[in-house]
C-alpha cells in the first residue's frame, strides 16, 4: 500500500434511499441515494439478498434470542419467522428500491436492509474479502426483523432485530431508521467473526469494552461514506473535528441527545479498581481511536499543504486546554475557506487509513486474550507493515494518553444486567 488507501473500484449496485443520520434530528430529514454492492436484479422483495433478508412480522411478540419452552425443554427462540408478514417492498423494473420513500409502509424494512448491507459493504472493502457470519454453522443469511415492541436493537444468532423508543415526547422512533444503531450492531457481528466469540468465562473485561468501541468505530467510519455527512461535518466545523459535532455522536435520537461520545477524555486508569458498564469501559479506547483519526487527518492536511506545521503543533499543545476552541477555530476557519475540497479529500484519506488499519488489526486479535494493549500492538504492526511506521507516534501517543499500556481494567464490580453486552442475546449460542 502507498501513502493513501484506495477503495476498490465498485461495479454498479442496487440503489436505496438511506438516512445517513437519525431522521429525528430535524423536522424535514432528507434521505440520501446509496448503492449497495449487490448488482441490480439480485435483491428481491423483502428486501432479500444472498447475505441477508428483511421481514416485518405481523403478530410477533417475542424477541429473537429469548429462552422459550420447547419439545425438548427450554431453548432459544431463533429465526426464521414463519408467521404472516407485512407486504414487503419490491424492486422496480430496473432492480432498484429508490421508489420506496419514507412515507411508504415498506420503507422501514428497506432502510434496515440497506443500512445493514451498506455497512457490511464498507467494511468488507477494508478487509479485502467477504466477512463470514459468525453464525454460519446454522444460517447462510442474516434475518433482519422489525419488532416495534422491543425497546432495543440487537444482533444475535442469525438475526438482527430492531424496535424503537417512546422516550422522546411520546413519539415512536424506530431504531431501524437510525443508521448508527444498525451499523453498530453489524459491527458486533464483524468482531464476532474476525476476533471470535469467547469460549470461557475467563476473557478479560476489556474484551467487552473493546466490542462496544469497535462497534462504534464501525458505525463512525461507515457514516463517513455518506457525502452529506462529510459535507455537513466540514461545513459546521471547518475541519476542527474536536468541536462538538455530529461525527462524535452515537445512536443520536434527538438534536441534543446521544448515548456516548467518541471525543471524550476518559482514561483506563479510571477503571483499574473495576467496572460496571462495558459502554463506559469502551470510552478510553474509542477516545483514543477518535484522536488517532483526527491526528491522521491533520497529517494529511499537512501533506497537502492545507495547514502549517506550526498550526498542527499548536493544536497538539492546546488539545487538553480550555483555550483550544477560541484559538484553533479561527485558524481552521481561515484555512478551510482557502480549499474546502482539499479538506474533504484529507478527511476521506484519514477515514480510509484508519478503516484499513482497524480491519487488519482486528483480524490479529483473539477473544480469549483481548486487551486494549493488544489492540495497540496490532495497530503498530499494521502501521509498520503498511507505511513503515508513518503513524507510530500518533498511535502510541494517543494510547498512552488514555493510560493504555500503563493500566488494565479491573474486575466487573456487579453482575451483568440486561443492558450488558455480555449478558445479552448477542452472545447466546444454541447448544452451548
Amino acid at each position: 500500500m502507498d501513502d493513501t488507501f484506495e477503495m476498490a473500484e465498485e461495479a454498479p449496485g442496487t440503489r436505496f434511499l438511506l438516512f445517513p443520520q437519525s431522521p429525528f434530528r430535524t423536522a424535514d430529514p432528507e434521505p440520501e441515494l446509496v448503492e449497495i454492492s449487490a448488482p441490480p436484479g439480485t435483491i428481491g422483495p423483502g428486501p432479500s439478498g444472498p447475505r441477508m433478508y428483511a421481514v416485518n412480522p405481523l403478530g410477533k411478540t417475542i424477541p429473537f434470542g429469548a429462552i422459550v419452552p420447547g419439545p425438548s425443554g427450554p431453548g432459544m427462540y431463533l429465526p426464521p419467522w414463519h408467521g404472516e408478514v407485512q407486504e414487503p417492498p419490491a424492486p422496480d423494473e430496473d432492480g432498484h428500491f429508490t421508489h420506496v420513500l419514507p412515507s411508504d409502509p415498506g420503507f422501514e424494512a428497506a432502510h434496515l436492509f440497506a443500512a445493514a448491507h451498506f455497512t457490511l459493504d464498507v467494511w468488507e472493502a477494508y478487509f479485502g474479502h467477504p466477512i463470514p457470519w459468525h453464525f454460519a454453522r446454522d444460517y447462510d443469511r442474516l434475518e433482519l426483523s422489525l419488532l416495534p415492541s422491543l425497546d432495543n436493537a440487537h444482533i444475535g444468532w442469525g438475526f438482527l432485530e430492531t424496535g424503537g423508543t417512546w422516550e422522546h415526547g411520546g413519539e415512536y422512533r424506530a431504531y431501524s431508521l437510525n443508521f448508527d444503531v444498525v451499523a453498530h450492531e453489524i459491527g458486533h457481528a464483524i468482531i464476532y467473526s474476525v476476533a471470535g466469540m469467547p469460549v470461557s468465562d475467563d476473557v478479560p473485561g476489556e474484551y467487552f469494552g473493546f466490542h462496544e468501541s469497535a462497534a462504534d468505530m464501525v458505525a463512525l467510519i461507515a457514516s463517513l461514506h455518506f457525502g452529506s455527512v462529510v459535507e455537513e461535518l466540514l461545513e459546521n466545523t471547518r475541519g476542527n473535528l474536536y468541536t462538538f459535532n455530529q461525527l462524535n455522536r452515537f445512536a443520536e435520537l434527538a438534536g441534543s441527545a446521544q448515548i456516548r461520545m467518541a471525543a471524550n477524555t476518559r482514561t483506563l486508569q479510571e477503571f483499574v479498581s473495576g467496572w460496571s458498564s462495558e459502554h463506559a469501559l469502551s470510552e478510553p479506547l474509542t477516545g483514543a481511536m477518535f484522536d488517532i483519526l483526527v491526528d491522521i487527518f491533520h497529517e494529511r492536511l499537512l501533506v497537502h499543504d492545507l495547514i502549517t506545521p506550526e498550526m498542527e503543533d499548536l493544536s497538539d499543545q492546546l488539545e487538553e486546554t480550555p483555550y483550544y476552541s477560541d484559538v484553533m477555530q479561527a485558524l481552521f476557519d481561515a484555512r478551510y475557506a482557502l480549499d474546502p475540497e482539499g479538506f474533504r479529500i484529507s478527511l476521506l484519506e484519514a477515514r480510509d487509513f484508519l478503516g484499513a488499519y482497524l480491519a487488519e488489526a482486528w483480524s490479529m486479535l483473539d477473544a480469549e486474550n483481548l486487551t486494549y494493549a493488544a489492540v495497540e500492538k496490532a495497530l503498530l504492526i499494521v502501521d509498520q507493515e503498511t507505511t513503515g511506521g508513518a503513524f507510530h507516534s500518533i498511535i502510541e501517543g494517543n494510547f498512552r494518553m488514555r493510560g493504555i499500556g500503563f493500566a488494565q481494567a479491573g474486575p466487573r464490580l456487579a453482575e451483568a444486567d440486561e443492558d450488558s453486552h455480555a449478558n445479552s442475546v448477542r452472545t447466546r449460542v444454541p447448544g452451548s
